[in-house]
């Protein structure tokens, strides 16, 4: 991704007009490699988000919501001990370093004004957040880096703090025309320009490079031998010196590219033309909105993902187990059916009995139940009678009839455990934070699919400690255009608290027709719902479904009333009558726009 040193400049320089003289009011840490800090000052509260992450270090100004740890890391309480309430000085870059040095005005343990420095050291997997006080010695960091870690430069409470060493690269600010002609020419005629550029000028990255050498030239594979023979390298040359200039006097813009079906794709400090028409180009209202639409929409789905693979995979296989039952329980109904000629053949040996010596493998013997009276062969047990023989094909005709009774039966189990553990899945993709997941293991520990925590020792004989029970989350909450309260249900158990607990009996009920997802509630307050809200709601009922990529969806509508829990289902599970359908679009911008604040 594009965050180099020049993009980080143009953030930089938007956020050193922002952030100085607001004070720091709340500092979080929702996730290991972030930190989030509320800054308020007269009239304006921003959050500042700070990610080291490995595929997503950056920092900028957020407006999304984060959920937080039950209990505050360790980097976290140290942050609150010497930032809390401390006010931003200035926001400033190393020349064109991928850091970001946030000077705050803070007061220590004994109320004496001092100076602190964060640091946000956004580069790749050695990203890091550092804390400084005001001589540059180390107060601690979020990543600690010893000798056995890195020889070079150790990251580590107590020592000074000194910036990554340099790279063995030009430095973009400094440089002349007449510098770039002489590199073009000394440089290997096969190498790729682009990959010239990045190997010697620092702070570019690959989409920059790859757009410096299409506007030279029209393409972005040139290489540098063609260069010279069209021109020398004047064009590259040329791009490189406008580049330049656009940086020293803080020419940036902030450029979104799209693909085709609106996700977002890359990001830049300048215009993109290399794609042509295959990419669209947005252009947001800063860089902090910029990167919020890259990263935090685009990696919050992706990081909940990871999160929750272990919890996916335990479905999984007890959904194809269960599956897999089905199957077999299936092929046994078949052999089932054919029972009816279980009997007759224990009809055709009863009417043959004198027929039958002791020792016969095999009875031929007319077929009276055929309509050609065909000669049938029906096999023997020789240990048997004659009449042990036909008891026995009788006794497998009643088991057979016994068995399609509970193969029903049990196959109508399963079908229904199927639809749960479907419904758990969908809930998983659809969880939004640790404590959706933490909600929808506690149900799996419910119905039996996974083990329940074990107690926790006291260290006292016969004593184990009270887990803490964790407060139960509230429905996702929403309002139709027309001011109607919309209630939507995370999980299968809030599915089912919210629609026969906290729903009144004359508010009504939505959700997509036979396939997983939400209970959607509109509070009606006794009255009629109009129909836009119907709309809006069974357009938020397909979206939080198993359809939501589907163009159009089916979705029940019934009053709560007429809605009843399975009986002997899994949560959530219900059965429902007197609904009309409504078709449905899934829309997640419908969704944004409604959604509660």
């Amino acid at each position: 991704m594009p965050l180099d040193a020049v993009f980080l400049k143009a953030m930089v320089s938007e956020l050193a007009c922002q952030l100085p003289g607001l004070k720091i009011d709340k500092i979080q840490q929702p996730e290991r490699d972030q930190v989030l800090l509320t800054l308020r000052g007269p009239g304006a509260t921003e959050r500042l988000l700070i990610s080291a992450g490995t595929g997503d270090a950056r920092v900028h100004l957020t407006d999304a919501s984060f959920e937080n740890p039950a209990s505050p890391p360790m980097f976290c309480m140290l942050l609150r001990k010497h930032l809390g309430g401390a006010r931003i000085k200035s926001v400033t870059q190393p020349t064109l370093e991928r850091a970001v040095d946030l000077t705050l005005e803070c007061v220590d343990a004994l109320g004496e004004p001092g100076e602190k420095h964060l640091v946000a050291e956004l580069m790749g997997r050695y990203s890091n957040i550092i804390l400084t006080d005001s001589d540059g010695r180390i107060i601690d960091c979020l990543r600690r880096v010893d000798t056995t870690m890195s020889e070079r430069r150790q990251v580590l409470p107590g020592l000074f703090y000194h910036l990554p060493p340099p790279q063995d690269k030009r430095d973009l600010l400094s440089v002349k025309r007449e510098d770039v002609l002489s590199l073009i020419s000394q440089a290997s005629s096969d190498k790729a320009a682009d990959k010239w550029l990045i190997d010697t000028f620092a702070g570019l990255s690959p989409l920059v490079a790859r757009e410096l050498t299409s506007c030279a030239y029209g393409d972005t594979d040139s290489r540098l031998g063609y260069i010279l023979t069209q021109d020398g390298g004047e064009a590259l040359a040329m791009s490189i010196m406008t580049l330049t200039e656009d940086i020293r006097d803080s020419r940036f813009e902030p450029v979104l590219l799209l693909k085709p079906e609106g996700k977002p794709f890359d990001f830049s400090f300048m215009a993109i033309r290399q794609y042509g028409d295959a990419m669209r180009t947005e252009r947001p209202e800063s860089f902090s909105a910029l990167l919020e639409t890259f990263y935090t929409r685009r990696f919050s789905s992706e990081r909940m993902r990871q999160r929750s693979l272990m919890l996916t995979k335990m479905v999984r296989i007890a959904h194809d187990r269960v599956k897999r039952k089905l199957e077999f329980q299936r092929m046994d109904l078949d052999k089932s059916k054919d029972r009816e000629r279980l009997r007759e053949l224990g009809d055709i040996i009863t009417a043959n009995l004198h027929r039958i010596e002791k020792g016969m493998t095999v009875l031929k013997a007319e077929d009276f139940y055929s309509e050609t009276g065909d000669e049938v062969e029906i096999r023997l047990d020789p240990k048997l009678t004659p009449q042990q023989n036909a008891g026995k094909y009788y006794k497998d005709y009643t088991k057979a009839k016994t068995a399609e009774n509970m193969l029903q039966e049990q196959m109508a189990l399963g079908e229904r455990e199927l639809a749960y553990l479907k419904s758990v899945l969908e809930e998983i993709a659809r969880a939004e934070g640790e404590r959706d997941l933490a909600e929808i293991r506690q149900e799996l520990a419910q119905t039996g699919y996974v083990r329940q925590p074990a107690p926790v020792k006291t260290g006292r004989p016969g004593k184990t400690a009270k887990r803490m029970k964790q407060p139960e989350s509230s429905p996702m909450r929403f309002v139709s255009s027309m001011g109607l309260d919309i209630a939507v249900g995370r999980n299968n158990v809030q599915n089912e608290r919210l629609t026969h607990r906290e729903a009144f009996k004359t508010d009504i009920w939505l959700h997509a027709q036979k396939i997983p997802g939400s209970h959607v509630i509109i509070s009606t307050n006794g009255g009629d719902a109009d129909d836009q809200t119907l709309e809006e709601a069974a357009s938020l009922a397909a979206w939080f479904s198993q359809a939501r990529e589907s163009g159009k969806v089916p979705v029940d509508t019934s009053l709560v009333k007429y809605v009843k829990k399975m009986p002997g289902g899994r949560p959530g599970m219900v059965t429902y009558t007197d609904y009309k359908t409504i078709i449905a679009a899934p829309s997640e911008a419908l969704a944004e726009k409604l959604r509660k604040k």
